[in-house]
């Protein structure tokens, strides 16, 4: 498909450069097309079909090459230049006008002045910690850098988190429990065709990230076995081997259901246990406490498919666990992982090849945005930002003292629950809560309450529609920056096209920002110069790039991390694809069993909410939807929410197909259309959560925190189901009569 966005000049030659959605960073080139030329001379058109505007745009074509993707793209991919297009995208910065109250064009001096004097006003009559800033996942690491030091050095706020708080943050609690560290996968996602037996939990990739399922088919092509650990028959639980369908919430008890069984089954890896771990019997004294009936009467498991998840996984030469959001989404999202990572240590399926536990990160940069600085409690290199050793090395790269840096703030929801009381003045960067929050109304509300909102977006999206000013940035095929993957691979986003004229890179906002603000200097707006400081502000650190070039990562089809500049003399370090094969990263190399037990959800099904409510995505869409929904044939594919029910559940509503169901929680209603399947346990309901307005899923979403990760729970609420229409009206009868 070829798109011609208006107004800008292509590259002269094809550009080799990554998808802008998920945490894959697939491999893509773009060809630059002229006006009015598609491939082999055939007419070109513009984004959605329409007709080209400009000089020329860029045709995605296959990058076979590269060994995540290996040319694969998803139908999201292969369409993403449609939102280059100024039909759809933001073009000129906005200010909202006293006199009309309406988001009006305006000059880039004004909009930069009045973001500049609405946060320094604040700072001045309410304290520095009254101005937040709120990042994005989907942000290159330059840019996540950038942010997190603007936050830091010129507000001089603590008050700063991001939205990859509420995609891969149990995950990510979890590693560093148990090995010290935090990468999502420890070894390439090649290794995943290649070893014996993979448990997959939680996660629908076949949908969420397409070109990942040729990785499970080539496991079972070669004699691998695959579990999939999902409520819901999904097109990935399809290719299983085994499906095991747990009541939403109780994935820790099944995983420790699990271990109890390796343990009774005398399949326990003592030598390893041994020689490489520590903490063995505190863990395994609490997954005795989980016997295998009492686990099928909490998840609804049968007891025979434990017993055969057990020798699936334990008959294999290798075997892996892989979790995505539905474990991690969850109150107890930490501790749910950390039951899965104990499976793999007990059975010796880590810190060797082809075994071992893997996060499948969700956004585009979910890993490396958590590595360098947005995070509240983060400085750059994955150094924790209470550690005055890493607080040492950061300022002096600075340029600052260490006093100066502000402590760890609030995480991601506890911030935007602080908006109009504690926090008055917001800057928001690639992200839109409004939507892709829990309690959705409620942040709505808080983000409404505010003294001064700023958000820098590609899109009009509808958190940015409601700000005091807006500012259109450049969008992944316009500007030069670096990725990690989902593996802690260092990838390279180049540049193909120049942003139209009425839009700046994030960084070059960032720039304007702190100047206006008394800093000259430190905030530069080529990516090369701020990748530059990044790698000495994360050398030593956990995460460390201070080997990775630009040139490198070209060279190399990325790099992966740890990654440290080599000694005087030395060959440059060849990066790690694989961690933990000598030792894990705890001190004395061991890697840390830790103790679990299972607990119910934050809020269970009772009489008034019988009914359990999980979300999640689907193929043609992705998070808040904010570029996707303007995608016309995306649209066509996935045009609005609906409620997944089961057809036991559906008959005692007396719901029939595509009928309005709203969904009710304590904290607000969602409506959407029936669909009926047997594909889902008769107890719960599923919705999407891409859209906004009455079929916003996260308006009904519960915001209890996990008490490690701060991660919003999700995947786990209890609802009651009316049939709309009739609900609408006896409401209406009831109002008529009153």
């Amino acid at each position: 498909m070829v798109h011609v966005p208006e107004d800008r000049s292509p590259a002269a030659d094809p550009v080799d450069t990554h998808c802008p959605y998920c945490s894959l960073q697939c491999g893509m080139t773009l060809r630059p097309v002229p006006q009015g030329a598609g491939p082999d001379g055939a007419p070109g058109s513009g984004p959605d079909g329409g007709p080209g505007g400009g000089p020329g745009g860029v045709e995605v074509l296959e990058r076979t090459a590269f060994p995540v993707n290996r040319g694969a793209l998803c139908g999201k991919g292969r369409t993403a230049p449609a939102v280059l297009s100024s039909r759809v995208r933001l073009t000129e910065p906005l200010v909202r006008r006293p006199d009309s109250g309406r988001l009006e064009p305006a000059t880039w001096e004004e909009a930069l002045d009045r973001i500049a004097e609405g946060l320094a006003a604040t700072g001045r009559a309410h304290g520095r910690d009254a101005v937040g800033v709120f990042g994005g996942g989907g942000l290159t690491n330059e840019k996540a850098y950038a942010l997190g030091k603007f936050a830091r050095v010129v507000l001089g706020t603590s008050q700063i988190d991001y939205n990859g708080r509420f995609c891969m943050s149990s995950a990510a609690a979890a590693h560093q429990r148990a090995f010290g560290l935090d990468r999502g996968l420890p070894f390439p996602l090649a290794d995943v065709a290649r070893t014996g037996c993979v448990i997959l939990v939680g996660s629908n990739l076949a949908e969420t990230m397409p070109p990942a399922l040729r990785y499970l088919t080539e496991l079972k092509e070669a004699g691998g076995r695959l579990i999939v650990v999902d409520p819901r028959r999904t097109r990935t639980a399809e290719q299983a081997d085994l499906h095991l369908a747990p009541r939403p919430g109780t994935d820790l008890a099944l995983a420790l259901g699990l271990l109890h069984l390796v343990v009774a089954e005398g399949r326990v890896d003592e030598e390893f246990v041994e020689r490489r771990t520590s903490g063995w019997p505190e863990a395994r004294a609490a997954a005795m406490a989980h016997w295998p009936e009492l686990v099928e009467r909490i998840t609804g498991v049968p007891v025979p498919e434990l017993r055969a998840a057990v020798a699936m996984f334990c008959d294999a030469e290798n075997a892996m666990v892989l979790t995505a959001r539905g474990p991690e989404q969850q109150s107890k999202g930490t501790d749910t992982v950390g039951a899965w990572i104990n499976l793999c240590l007990a059975t010796g399926r880590a810190g060797r090849p082809l075994s071992g536990y893997g996060c499948l990160t969700g956004q585009g940069n979910g890993q490396g945005g958590r590595e360098h600085g947005q995070k509240a409690d983060q400085l750059p290199g994955y150094r924790k930002l209470a550690d005055p050793a890493a607080r040492a090395h950061v300022a002096a790269v600075w340029g600052v003292e260490p006093d100066a840096l502000p402590g760890p703030g609030r995480s991601a929801y506890e911030l935007l629950d602080a908006l109009g009381r504690d926090v008055r003045a917001l800057l928001l960067m690639g992200s839109n809560p409004l939507v892709s929050a829990p309690r959705a109304a409620h942040v709505e509300a808080r983000l409404r309450s505010l003294d001064f909102l700023a958000v820098a977006d590609v899109v009009l999206s509808e958190t940015a529609a409601l700000a005091d000013v807006v500012l259109p940035v450049a969008q992944w095929a316009e500007e030069t920056g670096t990725m990690t993957n989902l593996e802690g691979r260092v990838i390279l986003r180049r540049a193909a096209l120049t942003p139209p004229p009425g839009v700046r890179t994030d960084l070059w906002v960032l720039g304007g920002l702190a100047a206006r603000l008394g800093w000259e200097k430190g905030f530069p707006a080529d990516a090369e110069e701020v990748f530059e400081e990044l790698r000495r502000a994360s050398a030593g650190g956990p995460a460390d790039y201070s080997g990775i070039t630009y040139r490198r990562i070209a060279e190399e089809d990325g790099v992966f991390w740890p990654c440290p500049e080599s000694a005087d003399g030395a060959g440059p370090h060849p990066g790690t694809p694989r961690l933990f094969l000598d030792r894990f990263a705890t001190e004395d190399g061991r890697a840390r069993f830790v103790p679990v037990g299972h607990r119910p959800a934050a809020e269970e099904p009772d009489a008034e909410y019988p009914v359990v409510l999980t979300t999640g995505r689907v193929l043609a869409q992705y998070q808040s939807g904010a570029q996707t929904r303007r995608v016309t044939e995306l649209n066509e594919a996935a045009p609005a929410p609906y409620v997944q029910l089961h057809p036991l559940l559906a008959e005692r509503l007396g719901a029939d197909e595509g009928a309005p169901i709203a969904v009710v929680s304590r904290r607000g209603r969602a409506v959407a259309p029936a669909r009926i399947s047997r594909d889902i346990r008769p107890d719960t309901v599923f919705m999407p959560f891409h859209w906004a307005g009455p079929g916003r899923a996260n308006t009904v979403t519960n915001p209890a925190l996990d008490p490690v990760s701060r991660m919003p729970e999700f995947k786990v609420c209890a609802v009651r189901l009316e049939v709309a229409a009739e609900a609408e009206a006896a409401a209406e009868a009831a109002r008529t009569e009153g």
